[in-house]
C-alpha cells in the first residue's frame, strides 16, 4: 500500500505549531518514573533530561500498523517514519489521558487504548542536536476507519504489515525514528 501524503500547511500554521511546542511542559522523572519536576518540552530535549512520554501503536483489523511520517517541520527527527503517535503528558495529566488526547490531536481518531509495557531509551537527533531521553509508556489499540491527520504533525501516513515493516527497517533503517526501531525489536517482534 502506498503512503497518503498530507497537504502542506501555510507559514502561519507552522508558526502556531512551533509556538505550541515552545510552550509545552513535560514531566521530569527518575529511573522509576517518579515525578521530580517539570520543564519545557524543547528545553528537556535540548538537555537530554529524562521525562515521561508515550508511544501508541494502532492496528487495523488486518493486523497492519498505522505509521506516520513525521512532518518536515517537526522540531526533531523530522520526516522520519514512526509508530502511530507519540507524545508527553502535561504536568497534572495522566499518561492514558494524554495518549488519547494526542492520538486525537495528531490523527483525529478516538481509540480505546491498552498499556502494554514501559521502557527507557535515549537517542540523539544529529540534524537538530536534540536528545530524546524518555521513560516511555507503550499503548496499543485497534481502528479501522480512515484517519484525519494534522499536517503540523504528520507529513504522510500508511497502514503497513509487520513483515513489510521488518523488511523496510532492514533495508532503510535511516528512514525511521530510533524509538520505532526499539518498539519493533522489543515489543512487536515478540
Amino acid at each position: 500500500m502506498t503512503a497518503h501524503i498530507v497537504p502542506p500547511l501555510a507559514a502561519g500554521d507552522l508558526e502556531r505549531a512551533a509556538q505550541r511546542d515552545a510552550s509545552e511542559q513535560v514531566i521530569l522523572v527518575d529511573d522509576q518514573d517518579q515525578p521530580i519536576g517539570a520543564a519545557g518540552k524543547l528545553e528537556s530535549h535540548h538537555h537530554g533530561q529524562l521525562h515521561r512520554a508515550f508511544s501508541i501503536l494502532v492496528f487495523n483489523t488486518e493486523g497492519e500498523l498505522l505509521l506516520q511520517r513525521r512532518a518536515d517541520s517537526k522540531y526533531h527527527f523530522a520526516s522520519r517514519w514512526s509508530n502511530t503517535c507519540c507524545g508527553h503528558p502535561r504536568p497534572g495529566e495522566s499518561t492514558p489521558m494524554a495518549a488519547s488526547r494526542r492520538l486525537h490531536e495528531e490523527f483525529g481518531i478516538h481509540v480505546p487504548l491498552t498499556e502494554r509495557t514501559e521502557l527507557v531509551y535515549r537517542a540523539e537527533d544529529q540534524a537538530s542536536g536534540l536528545i530524546e531521553h524518555e521513560y516511555l509508556h507503550i499503548f496499543q489499540g485497534v481502528h479501522a476507519e480512515t484517519p484525519r491527520p494534522d499536517p503540523t504533525e504528520i507529513g504522510a501516513w500508511r497502514w503497513m504489515s509487520m513483515p513489510a515493516i521488518h523488511r523496510a527497517l532492514r533495508q532503510h533503517p535511516d528512514w525511521f525514528t530510533p524509538w520505532f526501531k526499539l518498539l519493533v525489536e522489543r515489543i512487536l517482534s515478540a
